[in-house]
């Protein structure tokens, strides 16, 4: 082969080599950058998750905020030639430690929520996260042996200067259709995200209507979601948390009907509803049969039907059954007469699911929350500033409990009600005890001036039948049970301006 041509072939090979190393480091770049904004705006999220993998309480903060910074910082620095190898190890060791903080966890049979792209992105640490790390990893890896400090590569960005008219117009208009993506999914979130606030607000001037004493008629229409009622109900073979193969006609029985509860395991209001489909399970066998499909994995799946003591669960990983029953999100269910065909819409929602269960029962079912005159359970919970606290210590004469999340939009709604009240409560009203969900920093950020202990695993709330978030209820001064536990921010206030306490009973 003639020189020339031997040149030749070296040349396009080097070429290709680096058009390999600037691809990498586009992609690693843009991972480390995506995954560090979407930390920064989702600041409770990252803390709450930093805290589940086990960092302490008092460096919690600084990892909060350190480690998007750090991820910024490599993925800035892996463009240009010059860092490319420092930002490539950095990225590595990075990688490393956070495979490591999921094989602890895992080996302490824990998978806390990881939020590696904040509200991007965010699912149970396991084998998929240790997988899509060790890929990144083999990137980085890849980088750190293929740079170095005397030849780094070119430029992420080096190949820019050699563009002709029309390649440069190309690139354009590429740019420009990925920032009208961009503009348009923000506009889209935005404009979901004022529709929330906006149903938040037409709730709360509904409550506060109806407490002023305004008769507000109910919509005879039923939102209508799902297969319509009197279609055949789809046929499924699901594996149990069991081992067995379950089928819908395993599920019916002669005058029974099933109810089929649509769940996941990462979602946090069905966890908030288990406590009551267990009792539901108990409590309506001989009426109905509460099943539940489940999707994601199945270990989380089984974990949380042993936790909750669940019967009838179903793991739906493929989404199969929630796909042909068309449900619409989680936790959303449909009852399925004995017969096997639709009995009801589908109702999405823990309120809806509950009205459709009354509905199926003929109103059986007894309110929420424990009987009046109800002892309350003996629970130590942390208050803010980190003490042990039992409840009863609180309790010292009629309080209201308040169940609260920072993070809960109809909180958000009526905090200022909340602060007002405590600035000023009327006479003979009872006291404020405040039993929070959340981040420490979000609840302390609330400025409330009445007690607050904190119950991240909802231990009280579920005691109590509080299945979400703002509910109440109150407690005399010997620890029982005063009045029905209240849903929603305008039930709550108007129990906090009862008064006497026997207009709340």
């Amino acid at each position: 082969m003639r020189p020339g041509v031997m040149t030749h072939g070296v040349a396009a090979a080097l070429a290709t080599a680096d058009l390999v190393v600037v691809a990498i480091a586009l992609v690693l770049g843009a991972v480390f950058l995506t995954a560090g904004f979407a930390k920064l705006l989702d600041g409770v999220g990252a803390r709450e998750s930093t805290r589940s993998f086990g960092v302490p309480d008092r460096f919690v903060g600084a990892v909060t905020l350190g480690l998007p910074l750090a991820e910024l910082s490599i993925g800035l620095l892996l463009l240009p030639a010059a860092t490319r190898w420092y930002a490539a190890t950095a990225g590595l060791a990075l990688l490393l430690v956070f495979s490591a903080a999921i094989v602890a966890a895992m080996v302490r049979g824990e998978a806390p929520d990881c939020h590696c792209f904040g509200r991007l992105h965010s699912a149970p640490a396991g084998w998929g996260a240790l997988a899509r790390n060790g890929a990144l990893a083999a990137a980085a890896a890849a980088l750190v042996i293929a740079v170095g400090h005397d030849d780094p590569g070119p430029g992420a960005f080096t190949w820019v200067s050699r563009l002709d008219g029309l390649e440069w117009l190309v690139l354009a208009l590429g740019v420009a259709l990925v920032a009208v993506a961009a503009i348009g999914g923000y506009a889209v979130a935005h404009v979901l995200r004022s529709y929330g606030r906006v149903l938040v607000r037409l709730d709360a001037v509904e409550g506060r209507l109806r407490a002023a004493g305004f008769d507000l008629e109910e919509p005879d229409d039923v939102l209508q979601l799902g297969l319509a009622p009197g279609m055949p109900a789809p046929a499924f073979l699901l594996p149990s948390v069991d081992g067995d193969r379950v089928a819908l006609g395993d599920l019916l029985r002669p005058g029974r009907p099933a109810l089929l509860l649509f769940t996941s395991p990462t979602c946090t209001p069905c966890s908030m509803l288990m406590p009551e489909v267990a009792r539901w399970q108990r409590d309506h066998a001989d009426d109905l049969t509460v099943a539940l499909l489940s999707d994601g994995d199945g270990e989380l799946i089984r974990r949380e039907a042993a936790k909750h003591g669940l019967e009838h669960v179903l793991v739906d990983e493929r989404l199969a059954a929630y796909e042909a029953y068309q449900a619409n999100g989680t936790p959303s269910a449909v009852l399925v007469g004995d017969d096997g065909t639709i009995a009801s819409w589908l109702a999405a929602g823990g309120d809806w699911i509950e009205t459709l269960l009354q509905e199926v029962l003929g109103g059986a079912g007894r309110a929420p929350g424990l009987p009046l005159g109800s002892e309350v359970p003996s629970v130590r919970l942390e208050s803010l500033e980190g003490d042990e606290t039992e409840l009863a210590e609180l309790v010292t004469r009629p309080t209201a409990l308040l169940f609260w999340n920072p993070d809960c939009g109809f909180c958000r709604a009526m905090h200022k009600d909340v602060v007002a009240w405590e600035s000023s409560p009327p006479p003979d009203s009872p006291a404020l005890l405040i039993v929070s969900a959340g981040a420490v920093e979000g609840v302390r950020a609330e400025g409330f001036a009445s007690p607050v202990l904190l119950d991240p695993a909802w231990a009280l709330s579920t005691k109590l039948g509080a299945n979400g978030t703002p509910m109440a209820v109150i407690v005399d001064g010997e620890g029982r049970i005063a009045s029905s536990l209240v849903t929603g921010g305008p039930a709550v206030i108007a129990l906090l301006r009862a008064g006497e306490l026997s207009a709340t009973s």
